[in-house]
């Protein structure tokens, strides 16, 4: 029988995982929806208790259908162990608090996620913790700061939502010359477009509610990684709480089973619309890795399958472009979402970025203007289209 790491990516998105959770004779994983798990058997239900056999205790540990969910990304991510969360701020958070402690230091660049950003700048800075901020793409200033001596590398690529790229074998070298643990936020790519564990990189974390799931319906996180780093980010998540819904978790599954169809067409599709906006007289600036002039283009090219359906672009005239633009579109979600396969926009300042102060924005590299487009499986001519009417309405002259 063909081994699992052998099975290519759309028939892993179809069948990773999911044999061993099948009963009765279904074909779909059910969604187990039992708090708790019962045993006759003292000695059993101990085993099972303290790890010495395969088994379930209690809803908030562990549960079937979200390790059905965990086994696909398991198995996608090609990776040793995996645990999942409520929300991919959970795992994010979860899996920061679970290694750091006050003293520590940790590098990172300046235009992570805006969510991502507050835990380095507000949360971290209360417990003692040093973040230090590199120019996203400066590679030599990274690798300068990791040298000093740090517990964390925590890297986002692409990014959110300027979409730079970072080199990540690169700045995996680094870290493992002073001892660093490398956590890459894999959100955007997936695991369709980039595997960082095969560039060395000690954990990868998503925000499955984006692209893994692609529906815009259910919430949830997930870290991969080896049991070594992810068993304690586990026990953190088991008694502090994050846990995955088994209805969630359901939702992300059956979403899964696409995985490789979305973010293909999604792809096609970013590129179409790129290669439109850089040329329209209202755009100041496009953001999308594969375009030959994004300043990171050549390391995209190298480590990623795909360019991923993940863009963002300015307008020329500032917040009030945007506020003549955007309730024009016809075939996209205003909203505050990404990975649907619904065309998504809306501007960082309300989306991505909504906790951050104007200023902080600005520092970040992110004008007010920048409008974040998650393009959706929808044909590419009706989207192209739905910008060129849209954007007729921008007074360039205002």
């Amino acid at each position: 029988m063909t081994k699992q790491n052998q099975i290519r990516m759309s028939t892993k998105s179809v069948w990773a995982g999911e044999k061993d959770y099948l009963v009765h004779g279904a074909t779909q994983v059910p969604v187990v929806h039992s708090v708790s798990f019962g045993y006759e058997d003292i000695d059993e239900w101990y085993e099972v208790a303290t790890g010495k056999r395969k088994g379930h205790i209690y809803g908030r540990n562990t549960n079937p259908t979200v390790q059905a969910f965990e086994d696909k990304i398991k198995l996608l991510e090609e990776a040793e162990a995996v645990t999942s969360f409520s929300t991919g701020m959970a795992a994010i958070s979860n899996a920061l608090y679970t290694f750091l402690t006050p003293g520590d230091r940790i590098v990172t660049i300046k235009d992570t996620y805006g969510g991502t950003n507050k835990i380095f700048t507000e949360f971290l800075p209360k417990m003692q913790i040093d973040v230090t901020f590199c120019e996203t793409g400066n590679h030599e200033q990274i690798e300068t700061e990791v040298a000093k001596g740090c517990k964390i590398l925590y890297l986002e690529s692409p990014t959110n939502p300027t979409v730079k790229i970072t080199d990540i074998p690169r700045m995996v070298k680094a870290a493992k010359k002073v001892g660093a643990l490398v956590f890459v936020d894999n959100t955007f790519a997936t695991p369709i477009i980039q595997n960082p564990l095969q560039y060395g990189a000690d954990l990868v974390i998503h925000s499955a509610t984006k692209f893994l799931g692609g529906h815009a319906d259910a919430l949830g996180g997930v870290v991969c990684g080896s049991k070594e780093i992810v068993e304690p980010i586990y026990h953190y998540r088991e008694i502090n709480g994050a846990t995955l819904d088994p209805m969630a978790a359901y939702l992300l599954l059956r979403g899964m089973k696409t995985l490789q169809l979305r973010v293909q067409k999604q792809t096609e599709n970013a590129m179409e619309v790129a290669n439109f906006l850089k040329n329209h007289p209202a755009v100041s600036e496009v953001f999308y890795p594969g375009l030959e002039d994004h300043p990171n283009h050549d390391v995209a090219k190298k480590q990623m399958r795909l360019y991923g359906g993940m863009l963002s672009f300015a307008l020329k005239g500032d917040i009030e472009a945007v506020r003549q633009f955007l309730p024009q579109l016809k075939y996209a979600n205003k909203a505050a979402n990404l990975g649907s396969v619904e065309t998504v926009v809306g501007p960082a300042r309300t989306t991505s970025h909504i906790e951050c102060t104007p200023e902080e924005r600005a520092a970040m590299g992110i004008p007010e203007s920048l409008i974040r487009y998650s393009a959706g499986i929808e044909d590419v001519e009706d989207l192209l289209e739905d910008l060129s009417q849209a954007l007729e309405v921008i007074n360039l002259e205002a």
